[in-house]
């Protein structure tokens, strides 16, 4: 999440930490304040900035990346990830993933 006071250098320090450790989905969406109880939102993010994070984690090496205002953890993360694992994009180290992913989708496209 956006908007709760992070640092430019926090959020690439951590999309570098999540590289390391070999996560290939990341999202950014803005933080919003559920109840009066919940911390404040420090800022609303630009649309600009979202399409910026959206580039530095691809060229980072992200397979899939979701950056907008309402985007959430989950936001078609298993979708998009599962569409770009098959159209080859996946790290070379987890080609054998990708095969397996890629048979057993059309098993069960196949067999639907």
């Amino acid at each position: 999440m956006l908007g709760v006071g992070e640092t430019e250098e926090q959020v690439l320090d951590a999309l570098k930490e999540l590289r390391k450790s070999n996560v290939d989905v990341v999202t950014f969406g803005q933080y919003m304040r559920p109840t009066k109880k919940h911390m404040k939102v420090d800022r609303y993010v630009e649309p600009a900035e979202f399409e910026k994070w959206k580039k530095v984690a691809e060229d980072m090496g992200f397979l899939y990346v979701a950056s907008g205002p309402l985007v959430r953890s989950s936001y078609k993360a298993g979708e998009f990830y599962i569409e770009n694992i098959l159209r080859g994009k996946a790290n070379p180290a987890r080609g054998a993933k990708a095969e397996v992913l890629s048979k057993s989708s059309t098993i069960e496209t196949s067999s639907s």
